[in-house]
């Protein structure tokens, strides 16, 4: 398995497309851009997939619920395409989240992380008020850890990352390194993710790699401002920037982060870092039970 992973983080705009094949040739050139500069793991936001939606009639996009069940027949699409890249250019890769239809008629937001030969997901776990409410988004299947050629993984979507439980019952499982897609439409959300990233880093002293969707879709009822900044946050301790940012966007441009990771030296934190984060977990005072979490893509 691979200890040095090369990882590119995207501030990903929610476009309106004029047809199918436009996402197809913006996927592609997305996914060459980051492997022309060495990325071997691509993480791409929360609800990235809902740039689809611009291929609906527009009263059926402009309906909160009509666009949940025409974006269906679309899914199975966007994912093979994400997926065919993978096979294409062999990196591992965390695709746009979308509303997907379980079996049971609920909508969940779904995340799939590809990489050759397999293919899983990972649901959001705590909606937000606008999700479970107008827009009527659920929770999903629980947590899981990905087993890929970039590593252990796991997923927190957007909220999910300002739960401290669910990053350390990922990292108890052996996930290596957390991935963080969102879609935060002011700057006190994107702060709220960012703020709770870089805690689960200094926590569970693990890497933690965000990734937002930036811009406007003023076509979009559900997306249509999008503020962050893709970055990926360490530690703060030996060999590592003092503040836990390795690397963040200057500004809103739409384009990849890029950085080398070491999975090894920073779980070596763990045995001859400055402090014990993961280990004195046990030492606060409540006992703290951690959710179960299922092995994926062995």
């Amino acid at each position: 398995m691979t200890r040095t992973i090369d990882v590119a983080t995207a501030q990903y705009p929610i476009d309106a497309l004029r047809d199918f094949d436009e996402f197809r040739i913006k996927a592609e050139r997305w996914v060459q851009n980051a492997v022309n500069h060495g990325a071997g793991l691509l993480v791409l936001p929360e609800y990235g997939g809902m740039e689809l939606a611009s291929l609906l009639p527009e009263a059926t996009r402009d309906d909160l619920h009509a666009q949940l069940h025409a974006l269906q027949p679309l899914r199975d699409e966007a994912i093979a395409t994400w997926q065919a890249l993978v096979e294409r250019y062999r990196v591992t890769l965390l695709a746009p989240s979308m509303p997907w239809r379980t079996d049971d008629g609920r909508f969940v937001n779904r995340a799939w992380l590809l990489a050759p030969g397999h293919a899983a997901w990972q649901d959001k776990q705590i909606m937000t008020r606008f999700e479970r409410g107008p827009w009527g988004i659920e929770s999903g299947d629980g947590l899981k850890l990905f087993d890929t050629p970039a590593g252990r993984l796991g997923v927190l979507i957007c909220y999910d990352s300002e739960f401290p439980l669910f990053a350390r019952a990922l990292v108890e499982a052996g996930a290596e390194l957390l991935l963080v897609p969102s879609c935060t439409d002011t700057d006190a959300g994107y702060h709220r993710v960012r703020w709770s990233s870089q805690a689960r880093a200094i926590e569970q002293q693990v890497a933690v790699v965000h990734s937002p969707t930036v811009g406007e879709a003023l076509w979009s009822p559900a997306v249509d401002i999008n503020i962050g900044r893709a970055a990926v946050y360490t530690p703060c301790d030996h060999g590592l920037p003092p503040n836990g940012v390795l690397t963040m966007a200057n500004d809103a441009t739409p384009g990849w982060q890029f950085a080398r990771l070491d999975l090894e030296a920073i779980a070596a934190l763990r045995d001859t870092g400055q402090v014990d984060n993961f280990a004195d977990w046990q030492r606060q005072p409540m006992q703290l039970q951690t959710p179960p979490v299922e092995i994926a893509m062995r």
